[in-house]
Protein backbone atom coordinates (compact mmCIF):
# COMPACT_ATOMS: atom_id res chain seq x y z
CA UNK A 1 0.00 0.00 0.00
CA UNK A 2 0.96 3.19 -1.47
CA UNK A 3 2.16 5.77 1.63
CA UNK A 4 0.99 8.82 -0.20
CA UNK A 5 -1.60 9.88 -2.28
CA UNK A 6 -1.54 8.74 -5.71
CA UNK A 7 -0.66 11.25 -7.79
CA UNK A 8 -1.93 9.36 -11.21
CA UNK A 9 -5.25 11.65 -11.71
CA UNK A 10 -3.27 14.72 -12.07
CA UNK A 11 -1.72 12.85 -15.45
CA UNK A 12 -4.69 14.52 -17.32
CA UNK A 13 -4.71 17.82 -18.64
CA UNK A 14 -8.37 18.78 -17.85
CA UNK A 15 -8.42 17.70 -14.20
CA UNK A 16 -5.54 19.33 -13.23
CA UNK A 17 -6.37 23.09 -14.74
CA UNK A 18 -10.18 22.06 -13.23
CA UNK A 19 -8.51 21.20 -9.68
CA UNK A 20 -6.42 24.17 -9.58
CA UNK A 21 -9.49 26.54 -10.48
CA UNK A 22 -11.57 24.68 -7.75
CA UNK A 23 -9.00 25.23 -4.99
CA UNK A 24 -8.47 28.82 -5.48
CA UNK A 25 -11.86 29.69 -5.97
CA UNK A 26 -12.48 28.03 -2.63
CA UNK A 27 -9.60 29.69 -0.87
CA UNK A 28 -11.35 33.13 -2.05
CA UNK A 29 -14.84 31.80 -0.57
CA UNK A 30 -12.65 31.39 2.56
CA UNK A 31 -11.12 34.87 2.91
CA UNK A 32 -13.81 36.99 1.78
CA UNK A 33 -16.29 34.80 4.34
CA UNK A 34 -14.19 35.69 6.85
CA UNK A 35 -14.30 39.11 6.10
CA UNK A 36 -18.02 39.47 5.43
CA UNK A 37 -18.23 37.55 8.77
CA UNK A 38 -16.82 40.18 10.70
CA UNK A 39 -17.03 42.85 8.77
CA UNK A 40 -21.00 42.68 9.17
CA UNK A 41 -20.68 41.87 13.04
CA UNK A 42 -18.21 44.84 13.79
CA UNK A 43 -20.58 47.14 12.19
CA UNK A 44 -23.77 45.84 13.35
CA UNK A 45 -22.23 45.76 16.85
CA UNK A 46 -21.86 49.78 16.92
CA UNK A 47 -25.58 50.13 17.43
CA UNK A 48 -26.77 46.15 18.53
CA UNK A 49 -26.68 44.00 21.18
CA UNK A 50 -24.42 40.64 20.74
CA UNK A 51 -27.50 38.70 20.33
CA UNK A 52 -29.11 41.14 17.50
CA UNK A 53 -25.77 41.35 15.70
CA UNK A 54 -25.40 37.72 15.72
CA UNK A 55 -28.82 37.89 14.69
CA UNK A 56 -27.52 39.38 11.76
CA UNK A 57 -25.12 37.62 10.80
CA UNK A 58 -27.62 34.88 10.46
CA UNK A 59 -29.67 37.28 8.27
CA UNK A 60 -26.56 37.23 5.91
CA UNK A 61 -27.10 33.08 5.92
CA UNK A 62 -30.69 33.17 4.69
CA UNK A 63 -30.15 35.96 1.58
CA UNK A 64 -27.43 33.13 0.30
CA UNK A 65 -29.62 30.34 1.13
CA UNK A 66 -32.66 31.53 -0.83
CA UNK A 67 -31.51 31.55 -4.31
CA UNK A 68 -30.10 28.52 -3.78
CA UNK A 69 -33.59 27.14 -3.21
CA UNK A 70 -35.48 28.85 -5.69
CA UNK A 71 -32.81 28.37 -8.54
CA UNK A 72 -30.43 24.86 -7.81
CA UNK A 73 -33.15 22.54 -9.55
CA UNK A 74 -32.66 25.28 -12.50
CA UNK A 75 -28.81 24.64 -11.81
CA UNK A 76 -29.21 20.60 -12.16
CA UNK A 77 -30.85 20.96 -15.30
CA UNK A 78 -28.63 23.19 -17.06
CA UNK A 79 -25.54 20.97 -16.10
CA UNK A 80 -27.08 18.26 -17.86
CA UNK A 81 -28.27 20.29 -20.88
CA UNK A 82 -25.19 22.88 -21.37
CA UNK A 83 -21.58 23.18 -21.39
CA UNK A 84 -20.61 22.44 -18.17
CA UNK A 85 -17.16 24.14 -18.71
CA UNK A 86 -18.47 26.85 -19.91
CA UNK A 87 -21.38 27.59 -17.05
CA UNK A 88 -18.19 27.28 -14.43
CA UNK A 89 -16.40 30.30 -16.63
CA UNK A 90 -19.69 32.64 -16.88
CA UNK A 91 -20.26 31.74 -13.08
CA UNK A 92 -17.34 32.84 -11.53
CA UNK A 93 -17.40 35.89 -14.13
CA UNK A 94 -20.32 36.74 -12.38
CA UNK A 95 -18.61 36.12 -8.59
CA UNK A 96 -15.40 38.79 -9.59
CA UNK A 97 -18.02 41.27 -10.55
CA UNK A 98 -20.00 40.57 -6.87
CA UNK A 99 -16.39 40.91 -5.33
CA UNK A 100 -16.12 44.22 -7.05
CA UNK A 101 -19.05 45.25 -5.34
CA UNK A 102 -17.87 44.33 -1.78
CA UNK A 103 -14.53 46.08 -2.40
CA UNK A 104 -16.51 49.58 -3.17
CA UNK A 105 -18.79 49.00 -0.48
CA UNK A 106 -16.11 48.45 2.00
CA UNK A 107 -15.20 52.39 1.68
CA UNK A 108 -18.06 53.12 3.03
CA UNK A 109 -20.08 53.52 6.07
CA UNK A 110 -22.25 50.66 7.60
CA UNK A 111 -25.49 52.48 6.65
CA UNK A 112 -23.89 51.87 2.89
CA UNK A 113 -21.95 48.64 3.66
CA UNK A 114 -24.41 46.29 5.14
CA UNK A 115 -27.11 46.79 2.82
CA UNK A 116 -24.41 46.30 0.05
CA UNK A 117 -23.39 42.70 1.59
CA UNK A 118 -26.41 41.34 1.91
CA UNK A 119 -26.68 42.40 -2.07
CA UNK A 120 -23.45 40.15 -2.72
CA UNK A 121 -24.77 37.34 -0.43
CA UNK A 122 -27.92 37.24 -2.55
CA UNK A 123 -26.18 37.19 -6.16
CA UNK A 124 -23.64 34.88 -4.15
CA UNK A 125 -26.81 32.18 -3.65
CA UNK A 126 -27.90 32.40 -7.27
CA UNK A 127 -24.38 31.62 -8.69
CA UNK A 128 -23.83 28.99 -6.14
CA UNK A 129 -27.33 27.49 -7.59
CA UNK A 130 -25.55 26.92 -11.09
CA UNK A 131 -21.90 26.06 -9.76
CA UNK A 132 -21.49 22.96 -7.72
CA UNK A 133 -24.39 20.83 -10.18
CA UNK A 134 -21.88 22.03 -12.98
CA UNK A 135 -18.47 21.35 -10.91
CA UNK A 136 -19.62 18.17 -9.65
CA UNK A 137 -20.75 16.81 -12.99
CA UNK A 138 -17.59 18.20 -14.85
CA UNK A 139 -14.21 16.49 -12.88
CA UNK A 140 -15.95 12.94 -13.12
CA UNK A 141 -15.90 12.79 -16.88
CA UNK A 142 -12.06 14.37 -16.82
CA UNK A 143 -10.45 11.19 -15.28
CA UNK A 144 -11.00 7.27 -16.23
CA UNK A 145 -13.85 6.08 -13.74
CA UNK A 146 -11.21 3.69 -11.72
CA UNK A 147 -9.42 6.58 -10.80
CA UNK A 148 -12.83 9.06 -9.82
CA UNK A 149 -12.33 7.32 -6.04
CA UNK A 150 -8.63 9.18 -5.64
CA UNK A 151 -10.11 12.50 -7.69
CA UNK A 152 -12.58 12.79 -4.79
CA UNK A 153 -10.06 12.12 -2.58
CA UNK A 154 -7.48 14.74 -3.89
CA UNK A 155 -10.60 17.20 -4.35
CA UNK A 156 -11.34 17.16 -0.59
CA UNK A 157 -7.58 17.12 0.25
CA UNK A 158 -7.58 20.50 -1.75
CA UNK A 159 -10.48 21.98 -0.66
CA UNK A 160 -9.41 21.77 3.17
CA UNK A 161 -6.12 23.02 2.44
CA UNK A 162 -8.15 26.31 1.04
CA UNK A 163 -10.44 26.01 4.07
CA UNK A 164 -7.08 26.22 6.37
CA UNK A 165 -4.73 28.98 4.97
CA UNK A 166 -7.82 30.54 3.42
CA UNK A 167 -9.46 31.90 6.39
CA UNK A 168 -6.02 32.64 8.03
CA UNK A 169 -4.98 34.77 5.64
CA UNK A 170 -8.24 36.44 5.18
CA UNK A 171 -7.92 37.02 8.73
CA UNK A 172 -4.08 38.61 8.36
CA UNK A 173 -5.34 40.19 5.42
CA UNK A 174 -7.98 42.20 7.36
CA UNK A 175 -5.53 44.03 9.60
CA UNK A 176 -5.56 46.31 6.17
CA UNK A 177 -9.40 46.55 5.96
CA UNK A 178 -11.68 44.61 4.16
CA UNK A 179 -10.66 45.77 1.17
CA UNK A 180 -7.49 44.40 1.23
CA UNK A 181 -9.25 40.91 1.45
CA UNK A 182 -12.31 41.59 -1.40
CA UNK A 183 -8.86 42.51 -3.46
CA UNK A 184 -6.99 39.54 -2.89
CA UNK A 185 -9.86 37.51 -3.62
CA UNK A 186 -10.37 38.89 -7.16
CA UNK A 187 -7.18 38.09 -8.07
CA UNK A 188 -7.86 34.38 -7.12
CA UNK A 189 -11.13 34.69 -9.16
CA UNK A 190 -9.19 36.00 -12.65
CA UNK A 191 -6.43 33.03 -12.24
CA UNK A 192 -9.05 30.48 -11.87
CA UNK A 193 -11.01 31.81 -14.94
CA UNK A 194 -7.90 31.41 -16.90
CA UNK A 195 -7.11 28.02 -15.43
CA UNK A 196 -10.64 26.58 -16.53
CA UNK A 197 -10.75 28.49 -19.40
CA UNK A 198 -8.07 26.82 -21.11
CA UNK A 199 -8.94 22.98 -19.31
CA UNK A 200 -9.02 20.48 -22.04
CA UNK A 201 -12.34 19.27 -21.15
CA UNK A 202 -14.38 16.39 -23.28
CA UNK A 203 -17.07 17.28 -25.38
CA UNK A 204 -20.41 18.06 -23.53
CA UNK A 205 -23.02 15.76 -24.50
CA UNK A 206 -26.73 16.93 -23.71
CA UNK A 207 -29.36 14.52 -22.36
CA UNK A 208 -32.08 15.30 -25.01
CA UNK A 209 -34.63 12.58 -23.57
CA UNK A 210 -36.04 14.59 -21.03
CA UNK A 211 -37.11 18.65 -20.89
CA UNK A 212 -38.11 21.32 -18.22
CA UNK A 213 -40.12 20.12 -15.74
CA UNK A 214 -39.57 16.24 -16.74
CA UNK A 215 -36.06 16.51 -15.92
CA UNK A 216 -35.88 18.53 -12.54
CA UNK A 217 -38.87 15.36 -11.45
CA UNK A 218 -36.17 12.91 -12.71
CA UNK A 219 -33.45 14.09 -10.13
CA UNK A 220 -35.53 14.58 -7.18
CA UNK A 221 -37.34 10.51 -7.67
CA UNK A 222 -33.61 9.59 -7.94
CA UNK A 223 -33.15 10.76 -4.59
CA UNK A 224 -36.29 10.05 -3.21
CA UNK A 225 -36.10 6.55 -3.89
CA UNK A 226 -32.34 5.73 -3.81
CA UNK A 227 -32.48 5.52 0.36
CA UNK A 228 -28.51 5.67 1.44
CA UNK A 229 -28.06 8.50 -0.87
CA UNK A 230 -31.26 10.43 0.35
CA UNK A 231 -30.47 9.11 4.50
CA UNK A 232 -26.76 10.49 3.36
CA UNK A 233 -28.02 13.61 2.21
CA UNK A 234 -30.63 14.48 4.43
CA UNK A 235 -28.38 13.37 7.79
CA UNK A 236 -25.95 16.29 6.67
CA UNK A 237 -29.18 18.49 6.12
CA UNK A 238 -30.31 17.78 10.28
CA UNK A 239 -26.72 18.17 11.41
CA UNK A 240 -25.44 20.87 10.00
CA UNK A 241 -28.66 22.93 9.92
CA UNK A 242 -28.85 22.66 13.60
CA UNK A 243 -25.37 21.97 14.82
CA UNK A 244 -23.26 24.52 12.25
CA UNK A 245 -21.69 26.92 13.94
CA UNK A 246 -19.61 29.16 11.18
CA UNK A 247 -21.97 31.94 11.21
CA UNK A 248 -21.26 32.22 15.01
CA UNK A 249 -17.75 32.53 14.86
CA UNK A 250 -17.24 36.09 15.22
CA UNK A 251 -19.12 36.26 18.07
CA UNK A 252 -17.30 33.97 19.81
CA UNK A 253 -13.88 35.84 18.48
CA UNK A 254 -14.97 39.34 19.84
CA UNK A 255 -17.67 38.49 22.62
CA UNK A 256 -16.57 34.92 23.99
CA UNK A 257 -12.92 34.36 23.58
CA UNK A 258 -12.06 37.83 22.55
CA UNK A 259 -9.29 36.83 20.10
CA UNK A 260 -9.71 39.49 17.32
CA UNK A 261 -10.17 39.15 13.74
CA UNK A 262 -6.79 37.07 13.20
CA UNK A 263 -7.72 34.58 15.87
CA UNK A 264 -11.54 34.12 14.00
CA UNK A 265 -9.07 33.30 11.14
CA UNK A 266 -7.76 30.46 12.75
CA UNK A 267 -11.32 29.40 14.30
CA UNK A 268 -12.51 28.74 11.04
CA UNK A 269 -9.34 27.46 9.46
CA UNK A 270 -9.62 24.62 12.83
CA UNK A 271 -12.47 22.14 11.16
CA UNK A 272 -10.50 22.44 7.99
CA UNK A 273 -7.29 21.33 9.70
CA UNK A 274 -9.02 17.96 11.38
CA UNK A 275 -10.56 17.24 8.03
CA UNK A 276 -7.57 17.57 6.18
CA UNK A 277 -5.71 15.27 8.17
CA UNK A 278 -8.84 12.47 7.83
CA UNK A 279 -8.76 13.54 3.94
CA UNK A 280 -4.84 12.65 3.90
CA UNK A 281 -5.47 9.55 5.66
CA UNK A 282 -8.28 8.45 3.17
CA UNK A 283 -5.94 9.02 0.64
CA UNK A 284 -3.48 7.17 2.07
CA UNK A 285 -5.44 4.21 2.77
CA UNK A 286 -9.20 4.51 2.17
CA UNK A 287 -11.81 2.48 4.15
CA UNK A 288 -14.36 0.86 1.72
CA UNK A 289 -16.23 -1.45 4.44
CA UNK A 290 -18.77 -0.65 6.91
CA UNK A 291 -19.28 2.51 5.49
CA UNK A 292 -22.69 3.28 6.66
CA UNK A 293 -21.64 2.82 10.30
CA UNK A 294 -18.49 4.89 9.82
CA UNK A 295 -20.74 8.10 9.00
CA UNK A 296 -23.23 7.40 11.50
CA UNK A 297 -20.30 6.98 14.08
CA UNK A 298 -18.68 10.28 12.77
CA UNK A 299 -21.94 12.29 13.13
CA UNK A 300 -22.08 11.71 17.18
CA UNK A 301 -18.31 12.35 17.52
CA UNK A 302 -19.56 16.07 15.32
CA UNK A 303 -21.86 16.58 17.57
CA UNK A 304 -19.83 15.56 21.31
CA UNK A 305 -17.13 17.85 19.49
CA UNK A 306 -19.79 20.67 19.25
CA UNK A 307 -20.92 20.51 23.03
CA UNK A 308 -17.23 20.65 24.01
CA UNK A 309 -16.69 23.60 22.21
CA UNK A 310 -19.75 25.73 23.33
CA UNK A 311 -18.12 25.13 26.95
CA UNK A 312 -15.11 26.02 26.37
CA UNK A 313 -13.47 29.12 27.78
CA UNK A 314 -9.84 28.67 26.27
CA UNK A 315 -9.04 29.24 22.80
CA UNK A 316 -6.49 26.21 22.55
CA UNK A 317 -9.20 23.96 23.44
CA UNK A 318 -11.75 25.39 21.04
CA UNK A 319 -9.42 24.99 18.31
CA UNK A 320 -9.41 21.20 19.40
CA UNK A 321 -13.28 21.06 19.42
CA UNK A 322 -13.50 22.15 15.60
CA UNK A 323 -10.78 19.98 14.19
CA UNK A 324 -12.49 17.42 15.77
CA UNK A 325 -15.71 18.75 14.36
CA UNK A 326 -14.13 19.04 11.05
CA UNK A 327 -12.55 15.48 10.76
CA UNK A 328 -15.70 13.90 11.65
CA UNK A 329 -17.68 15.87 8.84
CA UNK A 330 -14.79 14.75 6.83
CA UNK A 331 -15.86 11.07 7.24
CA UNK A 332 -19.03 11.48 6.80
CA UNK A 333 -18.74 13.45 3.43
CA UNK A 334 -16.44 10.94 1.90
CA UNK A 335 -18.95 8.63 2.61
CA UNK A 336 -21.86 10.55 1.10
CA UNK A 337 -19.94 11.82 -1.89
CA UNK A 338 -18.66 8.24 -3.01
CA UNK A 339 -22.18 7.08 -2.61
CA UNK A 340 -23.26 9.76 -4.65
CA UNK A 341 -21.11 9.35 -7.98
CA UNK A 342 -20.52 6.12 -8.34
CA UNK A 343 -24.66 5.60 -7.98
CA UNK A 344 -25.44 7.90 -10.12
CA UNK A 345 -25.34 7.71 -13.92
CA UNK A 346 -23.55 10.41 -15.90
CA UNK A 347 -27.02 11.51 -17.70
CA UNK A 348 -28.39 12.43 -14.19
CA UNK A 349 -25.43 13.95 -12.38
CA UNK A 350 -26.13 17.73 -12.65
CA UNK A 351 -29.56 17.10 -11.44
CA UNK A 352 -29.10 15.14 -8.60
CA UNK A 353 -25.87 17.14 -7.51
CA UNK A 354 -28.20 19.88 -7.96
CA UNK A 355 -30.61 18.29 -5.34
CA UNK A 356 -27.70 17.29 -3.15
CA UNK A 357 -26.99 21.07 -2.81
CA UNK A 358 -29.81 22.17 -2.11
CA UNK A 359 -29.78 19.85 1.37
CA UNK A 360 -25.95 21.33 1.91
CA UNK A 361 -26.73 24.82 1.28
CA UNK A 362 -29.70 24.63 3.35
CA UNK A 363 -28.23 22.77 6.14
CA UNK A 364 -25.60 25.68 5.53
CA UNK A 365 -26.69 28.59 4.60
CA UNK A 366 -30.01 28.21 6.13
CA UNK A 367 -28.48 26.76 9.24
CA UNK A 368 -26.85 29.90 9.77
CA UNK A 369 -30.15 31.70 9.87
CA UNK A 370 -30.62 29.28 12.29
CA UNK A 371 -27.77 29.60 14.16
CA UNK A 372 -28.52 33.63 14.34
CA UNK A 373 -32.13 33.14 15.68
CA UNK A 374 -31.01 30.72 17.90
CA UNK A 375 -28.21 33.02 19.18
CA UNK A 376 -31.10 35.60 19.38
CA UNK A 377 -33.15 33.77 22.33
CA UNK A 378 -30.19 31.24 23.83
CA UNK A 379 -27.39 33.20 23.66
CA UNK A 380 -24.32 31.99 21.13
CA UNK A 381 -23.73 29.48 24.06
CA UNK A 382 -26.77 28.19 24.16
CA UNK A 383 -27.52 27.89 20.63
CA UNK A 384 -24.70 25.65 19.92
CA UNK A 385 -25.13 23.07 22.97
CA UNK A 386 -28.49 22.56 21.01
CA UNK A 387 -27.01 22.02 17.75
CA UNK A 388 -24.43 19.13 19.38
CA UNK A 389 -27.55 18.12 21.32
CA UNK A 390 -29.51 17.51 17.96
CA UNK A 391 -26.26 15.91 16.00
CA UNK A 392 -26.12 13.24 18.59
CA UNK A 393 -30.00 12.22 18.55
CA UNK A 394 -30.12 12.52 14.86
CA UNK A 395 -27.31 9.79 14.68
CA UNK A 396 -29.27 7.59 16.69
CA UNK A 397 -32.70 8.47 14.91
CA UNK A 398 -31.43 7.91 11.02
CA UNK A 399 -30.61 3.95 12.32
CA UNK A 400 -34.24 3.21 12.80
CA UNK A 401 -35.10 5.57 9.89
CA UNK A 402 -32.35 4.84 7.10
CA UNK A 403 -31.37 0.95 8.10
CA UNK A 404 -30.46 1.02 4.48
CA UNK A 405 -27.85 3.38 5.10
CA UNK A 406 -26.55 1.57 8.68
CA UNK A 407 -26.19 -1.58 7.20
CA UNK A 408 -24.55 -0.15 4.21
CA UNK A 409 -21.23 -2.40 4.05
CA UNK A 410 -18.99 -1.52 0.40
CA UNK A 411 -19.67 1.93 -1.57
CA UNK A 412 -20.22 -0.65 -5.08
CA UNK A 413 -23.22 -2.10 -3.07
CA UNK A 414 -24.78 1.57 -2.03
CA UNK A 415 -26.40 1.83 -5.44
CA UNK A 416 -28.39 -1.72 -5.25
CA UNK A 417 -28.95 -1.32 -1.17
CA UNK A 418 -30.31 1.98 -1.87
CA UNK A 419 -33.70 1.07 -4.12
CA UNK A 420 -35.02 -1.08 -0.66
CA UNK A 421 -37.61 0.20 1.28
CA UNK A 422 -36.11 2.04 4.23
Amino acid sequence: MSRIPSLRVFRHQGYRHYWFARQLISAERQMVAVAIGWQIYDLARETRSVEESAFLLGLVGLAQFLPVFFLSLVGGQAADRLNRKMILVASNLIRLLIIGVLFTASFYPAAVAIPAIFIAATLTGGVNAFTPAAANSLYPTLVPREDLPVAIVWNSLGFQTAAIFGPAIGGFLYIGGPQVVYATGAVLIAIAIASLWTAQTPAHVPNKQARGVKMVFEGLRYVRDNKVVLGSISLDLVVVFFGGVTALLPVFARDVLHIGTEGLGFLRAAPAIGAGLVALALAIKPFSRRVGFWMLSAIAVYGLAMLGFALSPYFWLSMIMLAITGAADMVSMYVRSSVMQLATPDGMRGRVSSVSFIFVSASNELGEFESGVAARFLGPVGAVLLGGVVSIVAAGAWIKLFPALARADRFEDTATIGQEKA
